[in-house]
């Protein structure tokens, strides 16, 4: 599986690149030595990274996370600026004392084995080569680094409420991206990250009493006991051990390790080994137990309605706060889900981004509905299905939230960078529920059919890349045969919203004639449903002119398309007003409509 994983990215790399697509390349090699008592750690990075660009590099960026996370950074500057619901970062810092902060100092650089030239600027290194990198070559990048953990203030860090001991994520010096937009060497203001996909030879030495969960698979697990294998005495080193994981074909890697963890393991049929880690001592123990085969069942759910997971192991961690993806793994807090059906949310919700946004990789900092919404809509699908709940429409909270912020004047376009939002809310609500929206809505508008071969052609085409919104939109265009780009455009770069009335309906002997009425600036495809007085009814379909095309009708009755130019569309229908119950926009309720009082009107008689 592992050599399958090494030759598929050296063939899609080379394939992409001669079409003219490309993305860099990392391979990492780090060492890392940990003092478990002050939660420091020695670093040792061997870096060969390949440049696939046809650019020639003269200066790399690094990010170094952990230096955000003390008084007077940007990080925490920009949080006791921002609106009130943003300032919990800054007022988390502000109580901490200097031993809690955190700290990433780089001892030396060489490039080949030559000293580089490089300046910390909080949280990224800037580095000038002293040997340019042409394009289709690779350099060596050797780093010594020390680092001082800070506590848990976002995601990562040490003893977490749960007592976690370690919850490390982006936690090495971790090179920028730079892609056919350029460096991608952003401040970490509190949001979102993106990487260059490699593949990681991590060995952590660690006291010898702890467990340790990672992103990749332990090389040597014969050696390592805790329920491993029986402890092979000869890799003590004093009061340590050498853990060693292979990470292949990621672009990040994590980890996490107490002296407590339980470690269960459960096959996923077809799939991969599911591994929890989780504190002995945790009041949510029976929790962390119940929801191992659920846990399956959702890998399973994703697997087939996207694409097949693609390692052999997965694992669900207690560490951190909140619940956050990685490589291979996620990191979900006990104590902030202590109810077993939000366990189940955030756990289906995590398990979910492994396709959203690891897999496909997108920029999550500048694409954040691609990354949290896509993510947000399946794992309400998934756990419509896996619970029984009925949902007829499983992703109904985020149209609760839309909406009213939609209508509040403060919703910002969902181009806007994740750090950029004014609202911490208008944040959530964009990237979470807009961008869940934009699924739904993008199934209501394709058909049934095409949407689950959009999803399953996204992943095909772009696993493993770095797509953006329009590299989706395409996907969407050629399963369907349809043009869909008014619809990114309208949904994603701004703030246009979506309302259909009923205007008027006038009846003679034989038909009614019933008037529609965009007011909303957006445009969409519309169903109108006539249900009439002996209990029948009949759906009517009119798709947009600009789709090009329309879904497929069924039962519904297709009638001409409906030109956006024009804010009125007469829809006649062979009913008397006296054979009329009521008529109806869009009776399912997809339809993100900001006003749905005009959207039905009961037929007087």
């Amino acid at each position: 599986m592992r050599s399958f994983l090494f030759l598929l990215c050296f063939v899609s790399c080379s394939v992409s690149f001669g079409q003219g697509y490309w993305q860099q390349h990392v391979d990492y090699t780090m060492v890392i030595d940990v003092n478990v008592k002050d939660h420091t750690y020695n670093g040792e990075q061997k870096l060969i990274y390949t440049n696939n660009s046809p650019d020639t590099l003269h200066r790399v960026f690094y990010h170094l996370y952990f230096n955000a996370f003390k008084p007077g950074t940007d990080q925490v500057l920009a949080s006791s600026h921002a609106s009130f619901e943003r300032r919990g970062v800054a007022d988390k810092i502000a109580k901490l004392g200097p031993e809690d902060w955190g700290d990433v100092k780089v001892l030396s650089l060489k490039q080949n084995g030559k000293d580089v030239k490089y300046v910390t600027e909080e949280t990224i290194l800037e580095v000038d080569l002293n040997e340019p990198l042409f394009p289709g070559q690779n350099t060596l990048l050797e780093m010594f680094f020390f680092t001082k953990t800070p506590a848990v203030v976002q995601r990562s860090g040490k003893q977490n409420k749960d007592g976690v001991e370690f919850s490390m994520s982006q936690w090495y010096p971790k090179l920028c991206e730079y892609d056919k937009e350029g460096w991608h060497a952003n401040p970490y203001i509190g949001r979102e990250f993106h990487g260059v996909w490699g593949n990681f030879d991590v060995t952590l030495n660690i006291d010898k009493d702890y467990v340790v969960a990672a992103s990749g698979y332990l090389q040597n697990p014969e050696l390592i006991g805790h329920g491993y294998a029986p402890l092979d005495e000869g890799v003590i080193h004093g009061d340590k051990i050498s853990w060693n994981f292979i990470a292949p074909n990621v672009h990040d890697f994590s980890w996490a390790a107490d002296p407590n963890f339980i470690h269960d393991i459960k096959r996923v049929p077809d799939g991969p080994d599911l591994h929890f880690f989780y504190e002995e001592s945790s009041p949510y123990i029976s929790f962390w137990q119940d929801f191992q085969d659920p846990s399956v069942k959702m890998m399973q759910f994703f697997s087939e309605n996207l694409g097949k997971y693609p390692y052999d192991q997965y694992s669900i961690v207690m560490g951190g706060d909140g619940g956050m993806e990685y490589a291979m793994c996620t990191f979900i807090a006990g104590y902030e889900y202590d109810d077993y059906r939000r366990l189940l949310s955030v756990t289906s919700h995590e398990i979910a981004h492994t396709w959203f946004q690891f897999l496909m990789a997108t920029n999550e900092s500048k694409h954040a509905w691609m990354d949290e919404g896509f993510t947000s809509y399946i794992d309400d699908v998934c756990l419509n299905e896996l619970l029984n709940e009925g949902k007829e429409i499983p992703n109904i909270a985020a149209y609760k939230d839309y909406v009213p912020w939609a209508l509040s004047g403060m919703e910002e376009p969902l181009t806007t960078h994740a750090d950029r939002y004014e609202f911490g809310e208008g944040y959530w609500i964009s990237a979470y529920d807009k961008g869940s929206i934009f699924m739904s809505q993008l199934k209501y508008i394709v058909g049934d059919e095409n949407f689950k071969k959009i999803l399953k052609r996204y992943y095909h085409d772009w696993a493993f890349k770095h797509p953006d919104p329009n590299d989706f939109i395409r996907v969407c265009e050629k399963v369907t045969g349809f043009e869909l780009d008014w619809y990114l455009m309208d949904w994603v770069q701004t703030v246009k919203t979506i309302d259909y009335a009923i205007n008027s309906y006038v009846s003679d002997e034989n038909s009614t004639v019933i008037t529609l009425q965009r007011i909303g600036q957006m445009p969409m495809p519309v169903e109108v449903l006539v249900s009439l007085n002996d209990g029948s009814h009949q759906t009517y379909y009119i798709p947009l002119t600009m789709m090009r095309g329309g879904k497929p009708a069924g039962e519904m009755i297709s009638k001409r398309s409906w030109s956006w130019a024009k804010p009125y569309y007469s829809l006649e229908v062979p009913f008397k007003k006296d054979d009329i119950n009521y008529i109806i926009i869009d009776p399912q309720g997809v339809v993100a409509d900001v006003n749905r009082e005009n959207n039905t009107v009961q037929v007087d008689f």
